[in-house]
């Protein structure tokens, strides 16, 4: 009989201990911590941004948080590393690489759309047709977006003398 309070009291003093709002959770999968590698890598190497809504919703169906898998979070490390691997990789193969995961998290992705979405300037907008001239020709001046540029006269190489 003395067995039976000694348990509840150590059962007493683990539940004191705890605090109240404490949760335990297991670690994040691991096709959760290479998800958010590939995503993290993919950014890095093909310059994507990451849609953070999207990102966090797709975290949330492998039953991790984003600030799981950040750099400073409880398994930054692990993610990380797998970065480093895959951004390597990637770089190696980047003219195959970006426009595969393009096609997985892009905004016609086979996995997930509007993961991944290509930044502005990498959007290059059509000529105009009827643009005008870097020089005006009435007042014969160099707009202020040519002012760096050589005169049409000098040689390339060489400054004027």
């Amino acid at each position: 009989m003395t067995r039976v309070p000694t348990s509840l009291a150590g059962l007493a003093a683990l539940l004191l201990a705890t605090p109240a709002g404490a949760q335990i959770r297991n670690a994040p999968g691991p096709r959760a911590l290479e998800f958010a590698a590939y995503v993290f890598a993919a950014s890095n190497v093909c310059g994507y941004r990451i849609d953070t809504d999207q990102f966090e919703a797709l975290l949330v169906k492998q039953n991790t948080r984003s600030q799981d898998v950040s750099p400073r979070g409880p398994f930054g490390a692990r993610v990380q590393g797998m970065f480093s691997l895959m951004s390597n990789d990637m770089a190696l193969h980047r003219e195959r690489a970006c426009p595969a995961v393009l096609g997985e998290f892009g905004p016609e992705g086979s996995v997930a759309k509007n993961l991944l979405l290509v930044p502005a300037s990498a959007v290059v907008p059509a000529p105009k047709a009827d643009a005008p001239a870097a020089q005006d020709a009435k007042t014969n001046e160099t707009k202020p977006e040519d002012a760096n540029k050589p005169a049409p006269h000098a040689p390339a190489g060489k400054p004027p003398q």
